[in-house]
């Protein structure tokens, strides 16, 4: 299956450059290139793409701007950050604003792809040092905006522990193979915690969990 993907950039040279990058692949078509957030937010609704890989500093309505508004109208793109920005406060914010992946300008062309495919496909993509650093600031107690502690009980031991593999920044597949079930099932329970804990997606079960202490 093709996904289509949308770069939003404001320097011509990144967002022409990673076009034709994208365009080079097999299984990714550009459907357009925005040159703000606002342009990126036209665009999605007239292209409609899966993925949209958005840089954070653009001028007008920035990256997490966009993201956020993106996510409340319903849009059904998801969002890959790219960007230069790796400090924990864009980190934070871009998680918040609804983004399903966050890489920095240096990715590679496999990692930029992988995480297209990755974040097409429902699950989340981090660069290895932003999810470190990620992991580090919750554990530590940093503000990360998650649902409020559930009500003991209300999840079954097997969501625990898929909960506490996600924590730890395990894949679906990585997941199915440490517990012994399938991707499927995997899945089917990572739907049911999303349910449980009013989380709206990967990044915040993350920040779930630490908040409650499941992944300490």
């Amino acid at each position: 299956m093709t996904v289509t993907v949308l770069v939003a950039d404001d320097q011509k040279v990144v967002r022409d450059g990673l076009a034709m990058m994208l365009g080079l692949l097999d299984d990714i078509t550009v459907v357009g290139t925005a040159i703000d957030g606002g342009d990126a937010i036209r665009q999605a609704g007239e292209h409609d793409p899966d993925v949209i890989l958005m840089d954070l500093n653009m001028p007008g309505v920035d990256g997490i701007e966009a993201t956020s508004r993106l996510v409340a109208s319903g849009a059904r793109a998801r969002v890959v950050v790219l960007t230069t920005y790796a400090d924990d406060r864009s980190v934070f914010q871009a998680l918040q604003a609804g983004a399903k992946g966050y890489l920095t300008k240096d990715a590679g062309a496999e990692e930029i792809r992988q995480a297209v495919l990755t974040v097409a496909a429902g699950e989340a993509q981090l660069d290895p040092s932003v999810q470190r650093r990620l992991l580090e600031a919750l554990a530590a107690g940093a503000p990360f905006g998650v649902a409020p502690e559930s009500p003991s009980g209300l999840l079954t031991a097997r969501e625990e522990d898929v909960l506490r593999e996600i924590a730890h920044g395990h894949s679906n597949a990585e997941i199915a193979g440490r517990l012994h079930v399938s991707e499927a099932t995997v899945k089917t329970h990572i739907n049911h915690l999303l349910a449980k804990t009013a989380c709206r997606d990967r990044a915040a079960l993350v920040a779930y969990a630490f908040r409650t202490g499941r992944a300490r």
